[in-house]
C-alpha cells in the first residue's frame, strides 16, 4: 500500500510538472508572438513617420521651386522694360514737317520748320496723305515716316479777359466827355441794337483811344469790361507779331473767329502803334512781316464779312504814326481823344485816390489843385501816393498839405529830368 501511494505521487507531481512546462511553453508563445507584433507595428509605424516626411519634403521643395521661377519670371520682364526704354532713348527724334505737294503714293515735298524745301520719300506705312498734313520725318533723309495731327491753331483762348477788372466807371474822373463817347459806340449797340435798326443806320465798328501817356485809356477801357456782359478780348500790338511769315496773320484771324464765336464781344488792343504804324517802301523783312499782319487786320475789320456784334477799341499814345487806313470811317469811325485833366478833372482824380487818405483839418486843396496842373491822371495818382511816403517817414497817422507840396514837386522834377518829349514817346 506503501509503494502504490508513492506511484501515485510520483505521477502526480510530473503530471503538475508537465502542465507547468505546458503553460510555461504557452505563455513564452504568447510573449515571442506580442513582442513580434509590437516589432512589426513598430515597424509600420516608423515607414508611415518615413513616408510623412517625404511628402512634406517634396511640397516645401515644390513651392519653393515655383517660387523661385516667378521672381525670374519678374526679373526678366523688368529687364526687358528697361532694355526697351533704353532703346527709346537711344532712338533719334523726329523733326515736324508740313507737306506742300504729292508727286506719286511714294514721293512729297515737304517744307521744314526754317522753310526750306525738300523733295522726299514717303514711307509705305503711311497712308491717306494730303497737301498740308503735318509729318514726322527723319532728320538725316527727311524721308516721311508717320503723318500726326498738330493743332495749328493758336492759342487765342488766353486772350480772353475770364475775371472782369473791378474798374467802374465811379473810379474814372475828369473824361466825362470821353465816357459819353464809348458808351455810344460802345455800349449802346451791344445793350440796344433796336435802336440803331429803328433808325436805319450801322453803329460804328469801332474807336480810338489817342492822347499823352498816363490820361487813363486803359482805365477807360477797364471800365468797359466791367460795365458789360460781353466777352473782353485784350492783346497787345508787340504781341501779335510773329516770327515766321503768315503767323501774325493766321493769329489775327483767329483772335477775330474767336471774337464772333463768342458775340457779343470787344477787341482791346493796347498799344496799336506797335502793329499800325505807316507802311513804307523800304525796310526789313521783320517790317514786312509786321504790315503783313497789319493788311489782316485791315481786312478783318472792313472786309467781305460782318463784324456783327464785334466791337474794337484801338488804345494809342502816337497817332501821329498811325497808318491812314486805320483810320477812316468804317474801321475805327470815332477818334476819341484822352487830354490831360482841366481843373474840374483835377478835383474829381484827387477825390478819388484819396477817399481813404486821412489829412489835417486845415488842408488848402485849391493850392494843390493849382499845383498840379498840366500834370496826368497817372502822375496825380502819383502825387498821393507820395504824399502819402512823405507821412509814412515821418511816423503820422495823417497827410498835410506840406507833403502835397512836397510831393507835386517831385513828381515835376522827373519830369523835368527827361523832358516832356521823352515822357510823350516812352510814358
Amino acid at each position: 500500500m506503501a509503494g502504490k501511494d508513492s506511484d501515485t505521487k510520483s505521477k502526480l507531481s510530473n503530471g503538475n510538472s508537465n502542465a507547468e512546462a505546458t503553460n510555461t511553453a504557452g505563455a513564452s508563445k504568447q510573449n515571442s508572438s506580442s513582442s513580434s507584433n509590437n516589432s512589426n507595428n513598430n515597424g509600420s509605424n516608423g515607414n508611415n513617420n518615413h513616408n510623412q516626411s517625404n511628402v512634406g519634403y517634396s511640397y516645401t521643395a515644390a513651392s519653393f521651386n515655383n517660387a523661385l521661377e516667378e521672381e525670374n519670371r519678374i526679373l526678366k520682364e523688368a529687364l526687358n522694360s528697361l532694355r526697351e526704354e533704353v532703346e527709346r532713348l537711344r532712338a533719334p527724334s523726329l523733326m515736324v514737317a508740313d507737306v506742300t505737294d504729292i508727286l506719286s503714293s511714294t514721293r512729297a515735298l515737304i517744307k521744314i520748320p526754317n522753310g526750306n524745301k525738300f523733295y522726299v520719300t514717303v514711307s509705305a506705312g503711311v497712308k491717306n496723305l494730303e497737301p498740308g498734313d503735318s509729318v514726322l520725318v527723319e532728320q538725316k533723309n527727311l524721308n516721311i515716316i508717320e503723318k500726326v495731327n498738330v493743332s495749328k491753331n493758336f492759342d487765342v483762348e488766353r486772350f480772353v479777359i475770364i475775371e472782369k477788372p473791378k474798374t467802374t466807371w465811379s473810379e474814372v474822373g475828369g473824361l466825362q466827355d470821353q465816357i459819353e463817347d464809348i458808351k455810344e459806340v460802345i455800349e449802346l449797340p451791344l445793350k440796344h441794337p433796336e435802336l440803331f435798326r429803328k433808325i436805319g443806320i450801322q453803329p460804328p465798328k469801332g474807336i480810338l483811344l489817342h492822347g499823352p501817356p498816363g490820361t487813363g485809356k486803359t482805365l477807360l477801357a477797364k471800365a468797359i469790361a466791367n460795365s458789360t456782359d460781353a466777352t473782353f478780348i485784350e492783346i497787345v500790338g508787340s504781341e501779335i507779331v510773329q516770327k515766321f511769315i503768315g503767323d501774325g496773320a493766321k493769329l489775327i484771324k483767329e483772335i477775330f473767329q474767336l471774337a464772333k464765336s463768342k458775340a457779343p464781344a470787344i477787341v482791346f488792343i493796347d498799344e496799336l502803334d506797335a502793329l499800325c504804324a505807316k507802311r513804307i517802301e523800304l525796310g526789313t523783312s521783320g517790317e514786312r512781316e509786321v504790315q503783313r499782319t497789319f493788311m489782316q487786320l485791315l481786312a478783318e475789320v472792313d472786309g467781305f464779312k460782318s463784324l456783327d456784334n464785334v466791337k474794337i477799341i484801338g488804345c494809342t499814345n502816337r497817332k501821329d504814326i498811325l497808318d491812314p487806313a486805320i483810320l477812316r470811317p468804317g474801321r475805327l469811325d470815332r477818334l476819341i481823344e484822352v487830354p490831360n485833366p482841366d481843373k474840374d478833372g483835377i478835383k474829381q482824380i484827387y477825390k478819388i485816390h484819396m477817399k481813404t487818405m486821412p489829412v489835417e483839418k486845415k488842408f488848402d486843396m485849391e493850392k494843390i489843385y493849382d499845383l498840379s496842373q498840366e500834370l496826368s491822371g497817372a502822375e496825380i495818382r502819383a502825387v498821393a501816393t507820395e504824399a502819402g511816403y512823405f507821412a509814412i517817414r515821418d511816423s503820422r497817422d495823417v497827410v498835410t498839405e506840406d507833403d502835397f507840396i512836397k510831393a507835386v514837386a517831385k513828381v515835376r522834377k522827373d519830369e523835368d529830368q527827361y523832358g516832356k518829349d521823352y515822357v510823350a514817346m516812352f510814358g
